[in-house]
């Protein structure tokens, strides 16, 4: 057998072989990881075309196991037709051509597994980072939490103090309302007209409410100024304003029965119960007492006066009388 035919035969068994597993050239490249052109050199025994004789044993071999023979019984058997490569350098390529296309077809999990220690790293820093994060956000509620309600605290304090404050200015008012309260006394009353008298003295202005049960005309005069007069209807109601520091009030009352006075919460007895229905004036006087007083003074001193004059008449006279006796005896 000669050389040439003894190669067509290693293509040809390698062809053969393919074709009886239903295998392509395309199903054969991918399964192998080796060029198409190759495959077809390998076929038609055109080693020339291989990258080196060293690719064309390992393509060989590995053509030979894909489709089912024994590549290396294939190699012994045509040792002597293929390039010969049995050098140490050779074997260890061949060896590492073999690991690295075994290396191709690595499954995906094994890649995976080998950047499994970098994921979990990175996964242990961002949850680190997180908690510091978290941390932060937690501690930055509590501060704020801590200056409202130290906030509050000062607020309900200054509630409290302007509270007390409150009540005891309250309290002041209640009292001083309570010391300011008009009560009023009878005097010079007669069948038509009465006097009402107060200790006290308007210190602010004060309302003074005029009310009808039935037809009435009414006028009021404060200090000499007419306030009011008008005729009231029946359950009418009208106000006056008495200024701080009025003296004398006089009302003229055309239906005294029918009619009822307040001045702020203090209710007026105009008719003493009834006894005197047909009132007519009603002069009500503030600050009484220091009328009264001004006017006993003044008596006081005019009573003195009188006294001296009758004193001083009196000596006058007796003075006379004696000087008229002596005159009479001399004679």
């Amino acid at each position: 057998m000669s050389e040439n035919e003894e190669r067509v035969n290693v293509g040809k068994k390698l062809r053969e072989a393919r074709e009886k597993k239903g295998l392509t050239l395309d199903d054969l490249q991918q399964a192998t990881k080796i060029q198409k052109r190759y495959l077809i050199a390998i076929e038609g025994e055109k080693f020339d075309e291989l990258p080196g004789d060293f690719y064309v044993r390992a393509f060989v071999k590995q053509y030979a196991d894909t489709v089912g023979l024994d590549g290396n019984t294939l190699l012994k058997d045509y040792d002597d037709d293929l390039p010969q490569t049995k050098t140490a350098e050779y074997s260890n390529h061949l060896a590492q051509a073999v690991e690295t296309r075994t290396g191709n077809r690595q499954p995906t999990v094994d890649r995976a597994r080998r950047y499994l220690p970098t994921v979990i790293i990175a996964v242990v820093v961002v949850i680190i980072l997180g908690a510091i994060w978290a941390t932060a956000i937690v501690r930055n509620r509590q501060d704020a939490a801590t200056k409202i309600d130290s906030s509050s605290v000062s607020v309900s304090g200054e509630s409290s103090k302007k509270s007390s404050s409150s009540s005891s200015s309250s309290k002041s008012s209640s009292s001083s309302s309570k010391a300011a309260k008009l009560e009023f006394t009878a005097a010079n009353r007669t069948t038509s007209s009465v006097t009402l008298s107060t200790t006290s003295s308007l210190t602010k202005d004060t309302d003074m409410t005029i009310k009808a049960s039935g037809q009435a005309w009414t006028s009021v005069t404060v200090d000499g100024t007419s306030k009011l007069s008008k005729a009231l209807t029946t359950n009418s109601t009208s106000t006056v304003s008495l200024p701080k520091g009025a003296q004398t009030v006089v009302l003229t009352l055309g239906n005294a029965s029918a009619t009822t006075v307040k001045i702020g919460d203090q209710t007026l007895d105009l008719t003493d119960s009834g006894k005197y229905a047909n009132t007519r004036t009603v002069t009500i006087k503030f600050g009484a007492t220091t009328t009264a007083s001004s006017s006993a003074s003044s008596t006081s001193t005019s009573a003195a006066s009188s006294s001296v004059a009758t004193t001083t008449n009196s000596t006058s006279t007796t003075a006379t009388t004696n000087t008229s006796t002596q005159s009479s005896s001399t004679r």
